[in-house]
């Protein structure tokens, strides 16, 4: 599958003039560097797995965060995943739905740990029955986690730069 853009947008907690496409590509894009790894995970009833993040402003979110050293993008997913929802995937089973393509257009703070050219990989789950339970790791930043349909996903999510990405997981 060919990259496509979804939507380009900016978004207020990147400090410098910037470039944000929403991806849809089964490819990471070339150039850029992975920073983050994210996972839609969706259960045989089509709800999606969210996390509370426990820090204030926070809210709901997908399961992901930062990769480590040395880390791909698909094990820190599945590792986040594990972490953040206490669901345990191997790697090989997540698939990439797409991403977040930063290209910053103005020099930025030097406070700002970025490179220029980041990528935020999304990846995706299905799993054929409905989702279980899960809970959080104790030492997660994380402190609920649920299935919910995409209608709420929409709810708790509101202003999500990846809410395109995941509508297509339903069209």
């Amino acid at each position: 599958m060919a990259s496509t853009v979804l939507e380009s947008l900016t978004v207020p907690w990147i400090p410098t003039t910037h470039r944000m496409d929403i991806l849809r590509c089964a490819d990471l894009p070339e150039g850029y560097t992975v920073t983050t790894a994210f996972v839609f995970a969706l259960d045989g009833l089509g709800r999606t797995l969210l996390t509370r993040v426990a820090r204030p402003g926070r809210g709901w979110e997908v399961p992901g965060g930062h990769l480590d050293p040395g880390e791909t993008p698909q094990r820190a997913a599945a590792r986040e995943l594990a972490e953040e929802a206490g669901l345990r995937l191997s790697a090989d089973r997540l698939t990439l739905l797409g991403g977040q393509r930063i290209t910053l257009l103005a020099t930025p703070p030097a406070e700002y740990r970025y490179p220029t050219r980041a990528f935020q990989a999304f990846y995706t789950v299905r799993l054929p029955d409905p989702g279980a339970p899960t809970h959080p790791d104790p030492d997660s930043e994380c402190d609920a986690a649920e299935w919910v349909d995409p209608a709420e996903v929409a709810v708790r999510c509101a202003g999500a730069a990846w809410l395109p990405l995941h509508a297509t997981l339903y069209g």
